[in-house]
């Protein structure tokens, strides 16, 4: 494992804006394997990190893969909050388009064998690489205060957060620019684990979507209700499927370390698996 930081020259930080966008990278390859490789992309949850997804990148790389995840600016908890980096989540897919950039000159990646899995924000995320696009009128109502939040435990007082660095004006405007389409054609299946704010995505742009996809939740998740979230993208989706991993399951067993975490990442891992690897 390997972590790097490159820069995507089309963006600017929002920490720093006579910077380039950093795009953090961590970096799994398999043993003594020869390219050229697949390779899967990962997207860690809101607030977190993709060392959370450790269990899943090791898996992958195990069986074969490339593996490339991204610690989302602004996002993560590897670096200090940014309120734009939890209000604009339509900016984590071009990570992750970023991200691919790099790996295809960097390492020996099949351009043919590329798929994305995410948990929480990271399954929207890699919905929006298949096709998904926020409604700007939903975020408007979110980050005008009109309609609720998703919830944020690690910025509770975003919104207040934002009008402090951004006027109505350039808050409209940044939920007019949500509609953006950040679909990547290079990426082949996704993987959504607990995907959230499936309330804010405009479903004709899921039923338009085109890559297969593998949708999972637990029915105990009160962080990303699945009637308004994972089922919605896979009732959506045409080319997608999915189910719950059970009742019981709630939405930080994902990433715990207890035992209810180890035994819903042991069920889970060879569905994931084998649906990237293509098996």
């Amino acid at each position: 494992m390997r972590t790097l930081v490159i820069a995507d020259a089309s963006r600017r930080s929002w920490a720093d804006p006579a910077s380039h966008r950093p795009v953090a990278l961590t970096v799994w390859e398999p043993s003594g394997a020869d390219g050229p490789l697949p390779l899967t992309l990962l997207s860690h949850g809101t607030g977190g990190a993709v060392a959370q997804l450790a269990w899943l990148a090791e898996a992958l790389a195990a069986a074969g893969h490339l593996v490339v995840g991204v610690d989302h600016h602004g996002n993560t908890s590897a670096e200090d909050y940014l309120p734009e980096g939890f209000a604009l989540p339509w900016e984590r897919p071009r990570d992750l388009s970023c991200a691919l950039d790099w790996a295809l000159g960097a390492l020996p990646v099949d351009p043919a064998r590329v798929t994305a899995a995410g948990f929480s924000l990271g399954g929207y995320s890699c919905a929006a690489l298949a096709g998904a696009r926020l409604d700007p009128r939903a975020v408007a109502a979110v980050l005008r205060g009109d309609a609720p939040l998703p919830p944020l435990p690690e910025m509770p007082d975003l919104l207040e957060r934002l009008a402090a660095r951004h006027d109505g004006d350039a808050l409209a405007a940044l939920a007019a620019a949500s509609a953006v389409d950040v679909a990547d054609a290079r990426v082949t299946r996704v993987a959504l684990l607990a995907p959230s704010i499936g309330a804010l995505v405009d479903e004709e742009s899921l039923r338009r979507a085109e890559s297969p996809a593998l949708v999972l939740w637990g029915d105990a998740d009160a962080e990303a209700e699945p009637g308004e979230n994972a089922r919605r993208y896979v009732e959506a989706m045409p080319h997608a499927e999915g189910w719950s991993m059970g009742r019981a399951v709630a939405h930080y067993d994902w990433i715990a370390q207890e035992e209810a975490g180890e035994r819903l990442r042991a069920n889970a891992l060879p569905a994931i698996v084998g649906f990237l690897t293509g098996r």
